[in-house]
């Protein structure tokens, strides 16, 4: 008899198989030929997240969107990510007046809170759609203590210095072979720390994510790009960081490995 445990976990990567997709199956069967070039590849993902993307996300994102089962689960894992890293923040007890870069800061989920802690934060999404909605939410919510800086901008477009870097959920629409220079390009920006997460590369979650895209359906999971930790954390040390400390967030939808660099 088949391991229940396992073909629940089976199941439920199906049915959350469109969560982390691209728009259509015309992209995923580019992608299995590996026909895909990288300036196409954020193309494809800017759109989504400006469309139809972005109405899912946003849903999932927002504490009063009706969402489903599967959505609601990926909404508490994500949170749960954030509150870890607002958990390092608060312990170091130190943020007020640092300058922050949030890399792929989606709606503000992060953002916002370093915010009205007192930190200068300048977010970046690729998506326009979710900076402005980002930007809705800042105004909306009040008592900023200081007002964060939006715009939209390709992770690799980003420029400048900061304390803190900050990428939370966003290597997973990258594939591997990109992985380490983001790492790079991101640890370039940061005087002191790097905080990212990642969907860990597992013979486990691998196994789950192949399942899932056996499954026909509108959307696949040929955008999910697991990552193998040891490379990430090669990646961070080549790069002139040193682990400092790490989480891991996992629920029946949604896994995320976090990391905390700081210079050696």
């Amino acid at each position: 008899m088949a391991n229940p445990l396992v073909a629940l976990s089976l199941l439920a990567l199906c049915a959350a198989a469109t969560a982390f997709s691209a728009p259509s199956r015309a992209v995923g069967s580019r992608v299995a030929r590996g026909a895909v070039h990288m300036a196409d590849d954020k193309a494809v993902v800017q759109q989504y997240f400006n469309t139809e993307g972005f109405d899912r996300w946003n849903r999932i994102y927002s504490e009063d969107g009706e969402v489903n089962s599967v959505q609601k689960d990926i909404r508490n894992g994500h949170q749960q990510t954030v509150d870890k890293i607002l958990t390092w923040i608060d312990a170091d007890a130190n943020i007020a007046g640092q300058t922050i870069c949030d890399a792929g800061c989606g709606v503000g989920s992060l953002a916002l809170p370093l915010a009205m802690r007192g930190a200068k934060v300048t977010a970046s999404d690729i998506s326009d759609a979710m900076v402005e909605e980002a930007a809705r939410r800042a105004q909306a919510m009040g008592g900023l203590k200081v007002q964060p800086a939006f715009s939209q901008s390709d992770l690799s477009a980003l420029s400048g210095r900061y304390d803190t870097v900050t990428c939370v959920d966003v290597m997973i629409h990258y594939p591997t072979e990109e992985m380490a220079g983001m790492v790079r390009h991101l640890a370039s920006l940061a005087d002191k720390r790097l905080i990212i997460s990642f969907a860990p590369k597992t013979w486990y979650y691998d196994l789950l994510k192949k399942v899932g895209e056996l499954f026909p359906g509108p959307s696949k999971t040929t955008r999910a790009y697991l990552h193998p930790e040891d490379e990430v954390v090669k990646a961070l040390e080549a790069s002139g960081f040193t682990i400092q400390r790490t989480e891991m967030t996992g629920t029946n939808f949604y896994f995320s490995r976090l990391l905390e660099a700081v210079r050696a």
